[in-house]
């Protein structure tokens, strides 16, 4: 039906999408009376709301599984954190140095003093929670996006009245929920999100009411978010200072917030101890110093004297130099970073939401939502100290980009209630329009229409190689052992050697190609696996079974000291 003028109605992709918006936008008007009273009886009930925001996000993505299944990790942050997860999954925060780790380095892995991730646990938890009672990590991301569409309607009713933060919580369903990367990917950003509308739907309830319970909802908040991203709980630390200047707390909930919060600075403290041993050296500042800026892998900065560098990790090291320097270039200046972070606000609002701004920013006259519109530009200002950018990186901030957009709402509504109810609507209808797509759509046969959505979150092809690279060698019966060559034009974020928390345990190894001789060391460690050669560089990638490749070790002649074809060999690092 969505194919041009070939339906019986000759209707195009742009008269379907007028008519799916207009006409319930129509309907809502019409029976605007019978919808505010159900979402009045609704918002009476926020434990029902709060019930019903929560499973409906799960359910809805857990209804595509049919065509889209459960997403396949792409990308090296993914891979990170689940090998932080794998790690806890064992019941331990770090693993033991393998004998053979150079095979086996890969970003943001440490390898030395301890075999593991250089994240922090917060995130990697939740996909074990997730993996160990569902059987897969993913279920850990279902359960933190469930969280925050919960939390941010138990967050907005703090600010907003309730049937404006009910829409709100449908709001954040149709952002974050099924179509977003933050529920179709493992790097995160549900999660923070979660820990950022636990601090800030505590604060306000803080001022006005004062009890234990908000207290501990914000040292959770706090804590959770220190666990997950620790450079950004200095933003919303500062911002929970900045509100209680605003609207006083009094000091004895604070010091309780303090003390719940405390666990999970114990925590941190006992992963550093265990990853880097020391208890006040970050993972992350471990690998900095071991591989510097940028990321350059043992084997490429320090070959060993009898080793030197092959062309193909030399190329490779020099493509990753050339990206860090290309991304200084981009972005050369913080206010470019600044501009590039202000284009991702649309991840966290609706297009339509945008025309209830002008009234939001109405309501600054009140000291709370100046606040709240400060605390955010804290965040987004803070985080363009780093050049790259992604919206998981101030995620904590989602739930106050929805009380923007739901706050000029309902604004708006004291002018007009039936444009509210119309810009309420249009907020929401893209995404049913887009998930009534995806619901029904053929995978053999993708509808033309779908390259015109916003997000394409489910239609990526980038990890069907790695699909079918894993269909493969799940067909292979026993252990494996899979050594990884790059070609002199590989991409080296493009990176395929990744491995389970305990490697000899694991059913396929990945390595990488050292060279014959070094190769014929990992074999003979793991006799008891088939070999296997992968080339992800080919088109499509190349499986084979390794084969041992002749090694020849020339004779070079003796030459005398005036001979004038003699030079001077020089290693890589000499070169460098």
């Amino acid at each position: 039906m969505f194919q041009p003028f070939l339906n019986p109605i000759g209707f195009g992709a742009s008269d379907y999408l007028e008519l799916l918006i207009v006409a319930p936008a129509l309907l809502l008007i019409l029976f605007r009376g019978r919808v505010a009273k159900l979402a009045g009886w609704l918002a009476a009930r926020p434990a029902l709301g709060l019930l019903g925001l929560g499973v409906l996000p799960v359910a809805l993505r857990v209804a595509l599984l049919a065509h889209h299944p459960v997403p396949t990790p792409d990308l090296y942050d993914e891979f990170t954190h689940l090998l932080v997860a794998d790690t806890l999954r064992h019941l331990r925060l770090a693993n033991p140095v393998h004998p053979f780790h150079a095979f086996f380095e890969t970003f943001f892995v440490l390898q030395e003093p301890s075999y593991s991730a250089i994240y922090p646990i917060g995130q990697g938890a939740t996909l074990a929670v997730g993996w160990m009672l569902f059987g897969t990590p993913w279920a850990g991301v279902l359960v933190c996006v469930g969280a925050l569409c919960a939390l941010c309607y138990w967050m907005l009713r703090a600010w907003v009245s309730p049937e404006w933060a009910l829409l709100g919580g449908l709001i954040s369903v149709t952002l974050f929920g099924p179509l977003s990367y933050w529920t179709n990917t493992y790097w995160g950003g549900a999660a923070s999100a979660a820990a950022g509308c636990a601090v800030f739907g505590a604060l306000p309830r803080l001022a006005e009411r004062g009890r234990a319970r908000d207290a501990l909802w914000l040292g959770l908040g706090l804590g959770a978010q220190l666990l997950i991203r620790p450079f950004e709980s200095i933003f919303l630390l500062a911002a929970v200072a900045g509100y209680s200047l605003v609207r006083p707390v009094r000091i004895k909930l604070l010091l309780a917030a303090a003390i719940v919060a405390l666990p999970a600075v114990g925590a941190m403290a006992l992963q550093n101890r265990a990853v880097t041993g020391k208890w006040l050296t970050l993972p992350l500042v471990e690998s900095q110093r071991q591989y510097g800026v940028p990321t350059t892998f043992v084997f490429q900065a320090n070959p060993s004297p009898e080793r030197t560098l092959t062309p193909q990790q030399q190329m490779a090291y020099r493509q990753q130099a050339s990206f860090h320097g290309d991304a200084a270039e981009t972005v050369q200046s913080y206010v470019s970073r600044l501009e590039h972070r202000a284009r991702s606000f649309r991840f966290f609002l609706p297009a339509a939401c945008y025309l209830a701004l002008p009234f939001f920013l109405m309501r600054l006259r009140e000291r709370r939502f100046a606040w709240a519109a400060g605390a955010t530009v804290l965040f987004w200002c803070g985080s363009n100290f780093y050049p790259f950018f992604f919206p998981h990186y101030v995620a904590a901030t989602a739930g106050l980009a929805v009380l923007m957009g739901v706050a000029g709402l309902e604004r708006l509504s004291r002018v007009s209630s039936s444009a509210a109810a119309v810009v309420g609507w249009l907020a929401i209808a893209p995404f049913c329009l887009w998930y009534g797509v995806h619901l029904f759509e053929d995978p053999e046969a993708p509808l033309p229409v779908l390259r015109f959505e916003v997000g394409d979150v489910l239609n990526h092809g980038n990890p069907e190689r790695r699909i079918e690279i894993g269909r493969r060698m799940a067909e292979q019966s026993g252990r494996q052992l899979v050594f990884v060559r790059y070609s002199d034009r590989h991409r080296f974020q493009d990176e395929w050697v990744y491995n389970a928390a305990d490697i000899d345990s694991a059913r396929i190894v990945w390595a990488r190609d050292l060279g014959a001789v070094e190769n014929e060391r990992l074999r003979s460690y793991y006799k008891d696996r088939k070999a296997w050669l992968l080339e992800p560089d080919s088109a499509p990638p190349r499986l084979s079974e390794y084969a041992v490749e002749p090694v020849s070790v020339p004779v070079a002649p003796v030459k005398t000291p005036d001979d004038p074809a003699r030079k001077p060999v020089l290693r890589f690092e000499e070169v460098r």
